[in-house]
């Protein structure tokens, strides 16, 4: 995560709350709630017989802001839409290309978000391979950037939205990624508040554990627990070090 990015938070507490909260007893301590996805599935949408098709569920990330996307081809019927949120702000674009069988299949995906066009163009091989998104026009986010990828009948991909911190220069970034828990695989775009760009960041996943180590010196791991990722620490060879965290939302 060499440009990964992330700032520090001190936090002081006077001398009267630590008066009044060390008389309290410790099973007193309301505990931090826990975050649940509670739009979020659990088992993959894909059906088995669009395995290795490019009919299916594509799932992935918007960052550019920071966002999730999906797009249903044909996944049931011959429904073919996305649907997207960013910022909080979410939007349903229909395709303006009927889906082929033995083709690969390229449309752009229409609609509207606070009254201004969205035009997101999608590609995908004959097989499902290569999903990829050629174009985009975001009202409001004028360098936004998609990574998106295939959920099959077997491997659920989940999204998450995050941030980071650069506790070394005091920069934040946007830090969002997918991960498919039954291949131990996650895959992340990082971009600093105020880039024009995003760069990547690609890891393995164990035991609840989320780490990365691209064998040049950036590396780090966080915590998988439930919908949330926590305790999340990076450093790399300049050198730098900060955390980072994220909460599914798709």
């Amino acid at each position: 995560m060499k440009k990964a990015f992330l700032s520090a938070a001190l936090f002081s507490v006077s001398a009267v709350y630590l008066l009044f909260t060390g008389c309290k007893k410790k099973d007193e301590t309301p505990a931090t709630p826990t975050y649940t996805c509670t739009a979020c599935i659990t088992t993959p949408e894909a059906k088995a017989a669009n395995d290795n098709s490019s009919k299916g569920i594509y799932k992935g990330i918007v960052v550019g802001s920071s966002g999730t996307i999906k797009f249903d081809i044909a996944n049931n019927d011959t429904t073919l839409r996305a649907f997207m949120t960013i910022d909080g702000v979410a939007v349903v674009l229909t395709a303006t290309v009927s889906w082929v069988s033995g083709a690969s299949y390229v449309s752009p995906f229409t609609g509207t978000m606070n009254g201004q066009p969205v035009s997101i163009t999608f590609s995908v091989d004959a097989s499902g391979g290569n999903p990829v998104v050629t174009s985009i026009t975001i009202p409001g986010h004028p360098n936004a950037t998609l990574a998106i990828s295939k959920e099959t009948s077997t491997n659920l991909i989940k999204c998450y939205e995050g941030t980071a911190k650069n506790l070394t220069t005091g920069k934040t970034a946007t830090f969002d990624l997918l991960l498919v828990t039954s291949l131990k695989r996650w895959y992340a775009r990082v971009k600093e508040d105020g880039a024009t760009s995003s760069s990547t960041v690609d890891g393995t996943f164990t035991d609840n554990t989320l780490s990365f180590d691209d064998g040049k010196g950036a590396s780090g791991t966080a915590t998988l627990s439930g919908d949330n990722i926590t305790n999340g620490t990076w450093k790399n060879s300049k050198p730098e070090n900060g955390t980072w965290e994220a909460k599914r939302t798709l």
